[in-house]
Formats: C-alpha cells, structure tokens, sequence
C-alpha cells in the first residue's frame, strides 16, 4: 500500500488498528471488525507503533 506499515500482508493499515484501541476498542472488537487478524496482530501493530514514535520526537497535545 504504497509504503504504508500493514499487518503481514493482509493490507490492513497498522494506522488503522492503532487508532482502534485509540479509540476504545477492545482486542476483542478489533477482531471482529477484522476477522483475518489475530490477538498477536494487534500487539504487533502496537509494538510497531511504539518503536516507531522511539525513533523520533513528537509533541504532544494536552486537552485543556
């Protein structure tokens, strides 16, 4: 996908999931939205998310 981080090939966005449990959802909905992935998947994107953000600084927004 053009450059795009996915999940081992399925081309499920890493994006996609890491917002997911952003937003709330459980490992359990996830995999019901995403029947092709499994529990490891999900830890993996985020995993892979967190190495990413090691590697560089980014600032954060506080809610006010």
């Amino acid at each position: 996908m053009d450059g795009v981080p996915c999940i081992r090939g399925l081309r499920i966005p890493v994006a996609t999931v890491v917002g997911m449990v952003a937003e709330g959802m459980t490992k359990a909905e996830i995999l019901e939205a995403y029947p092709d992935l499994v529990v490891e998947d999900v830890q993996e994107a985020l995993r892979y998310a967190a190495e990413a953000l090691q590697e560089r600084a980014l600032s954060l927004v506080t809610a006010s």
